[in-house]
Order: structure tokens, then sequence, then C-alpha cells
């Protein structure tokens, strides 16, 4: 069984919860005010330690008192934190979350986050069947420095390009797996996409992104997943459920993924696999917390 490592972000997600989102220059009244342990990084992490792949986290916590939280949870969730340094040139990440109506709003202060380093992804020890996952919440020369660790040891990359902004082929070229949503895909493109347009202008749009042997999974919420992979189009229906929060749910997709590419499931399996257990996790208030377990994904599949 090969290994899952997350080079990533780690914030406590500041979340608020209103009936509505307020118009620019308008204040609501809001319902609650939670503190959840979240940052793409420490989700995707979590997700896939939970659901029993062998599961490395490398970042960086400011020595403050989220830090000390986030740290606790994530050993907790049988993380492995020996690549996760404490830095006090900064604070930890943060990201406040407006949450109304089963959608969200988010805003990401990096702080620790923006100081992790090609030396950081570097140290790891990867091996040919490991799994390698990068987002940007960290610098995009360290994604780089971390897939080309990760090509050099026979790994598969899988990169989540959220938030989406331009980034370059010599990143692109290190990419095995591009898991993205339509927003996502519209920016990098250059193209209006919408989650209800028809799956030929996604697959039209992807296509620019493609490459060699390259699989691209765009996330399209209660829709599913469309996966290119060797060229052809697969859909993978959505799962009927009560969206309650759907803050982790793209995180979710990767980790669980992820877990089962290392775990040696085939492509199209783990990927039914992955929006399952994304459909668990929007049924759940925060993100990493919000993870569901083995179990649970094994249950609903069964059904």
């Amino acid at each position: 069984m090969g290994r899952v490592f997350v080079a990533g972000s780690i914030n406590m997600d500041v979340v608020a919860t209103a009936d509505r989102h307020p118009k620019v220059g308008e204040t609501v009244a809001g319902n609650a005010v939670n503190y959840f342990p979240g940052g793409k990084g420490a989700n995707q992490a979590v997700a896939s330690a939970k659901l029993g792949a062998p599961t490395t986290l490398i970042g960086r916590l400011g020595r403050d008192a989220f830090g000390q939280q986030l740290r606790t949870f994530l050993a907790a969730q049988a993380v492995d934190l020996a690549h996760v340094k404490d830095t006090a040139e900064a604070h930890t990440g943060m990201a406040i979350i407006t949450v109304a109506d089963a959608d969200n709003t988010i805003v990401v202060v990096p702080g620790a986050n923006a100081l992790v380093s090609s030396e950081d992804v570097t140290a790891v020890a990867l091996a040919k069947g490991d799994v390698a996952v990068s987002q940007f919440e960290i610098p995009q020369a360290t994604i780089v420095a971390f897939f080309r660790r990760a090509r050099a040891a026979g790994a598969t990359t899988i990169l989540n390009p959220a938030p989406a902004i331009p980034f370059g082929k010599d990143l692109l070229d290190l990419v095995d797996i591009l898991i993205l949503n339509e927003t996502e895909l519209g920016l990098l493109t250059h193209m209006e996409l919408r989650d209800s347009d028809d799956p030929a202008r996604f697959v039209a749009a992807a296509s620019a992104l493609q490459g060699g042997s390259r699989i691209i999974c765009i996330t399209l919420g209660k829709r599913g997943v469309l996966a290119l992979i060797d060229g052809q189009a697969s859909v993978i229906a959505g799962r009927a459920v009560k969206a309650v929060d759907t803050t982790g749910a793209g995180d979710c997709f990767v980790g669980a993924l992820a877990s089962q590419l290392a775990n040696g499931t085939a492509i199209r399996r783990a990927l039914e696999y992955a929006n399952a257990a994304a459909s668990i996790c929007v049924q759940r208030m925060g993100a990493a917390p919000s993870m569901p377990t083995a179990a649970e994904v094994a249950a609903l599949l069964s059904t």
C-alpha cells in the first residue's frame, strides 16, 4: 500500500452562519459562530487519514493558541505531523467563512502557510506508489519543488488549483491528476462556466489543460463528477442529499481519491468512492471535522 503526502495549508476556520449572505456594504444578523480546523491541506490530509491511508501532512503553524489546537486535532485524526513546523514569523492561517442556505463565502488569510518552503517539501521520503497532493494555499514554487520530488520518486501527483490563480506550464507538466470545480476551470481557461452547463462545454474547456496521460476531474456539486481519462469523458452521477455546509466538500473528494489511489484502486472506482465520501461530508458543519470514516463510506456504497 502506498502513502499519501499532502503539502498544503492549515487554518482555523471561523464560521458565521446566517439566513442569507449580505450584499456589498450590507450588514446582516448572524445566527452563530463556530471555530473549526480547516485549510485545504489539513482537510485533504484528514479525509485521507480517516479513510485508512497512511497520511503525512507538510505545512506550517504559528506559535499561537490556534496552532496548538490544530496540532492536537490533526494528531487525533492519525495524520503524521512530523513535517509540520511551528514558526514564530507569522500567525496560524485563518479562514473567515459565512454560511447561508448551505452555500459559503470564504476569505483566507495565509499567515504561516505562506512560509511553506521548497526545503520543507523536499525533505520527505517519497516512493513509487505514493500519492503527492497539493493546492494553491501555499506558494506555487513550493508545489513545483514538491511535485518534482514526487515525479523523481515515481509517485502520483494530484493538484487541486484552488483558490484559482494563474499557473505556468512548468507546474502543469508535473501534474498527473488535476481536480477542480467549474468556477476554477472557467477562471483558468478564460471561459464563462456554470455548474448547470452541458457536459460537452466542460469537456471543451478542460481539453486546454490536458496533456499526455493527465486526468482531469471536474467536481460539479450535486451533479457529480465529470472526468477526462485517456481523452474519454466519464460521468459519476451525484447523490441526492440535504447539504448543510459545502465548505470541505472539494477537499473531501481530493483526500478520498488520494487514499484510494494509494491503496491501488483503479481510477474510475476511486472516483466513485470519492464522490460518495463528499456526499457525506456536505451533510455536516465544518471542514476537517466533517470528513467521513471508511466505515461510513462503505455503508453508503453498500446501499
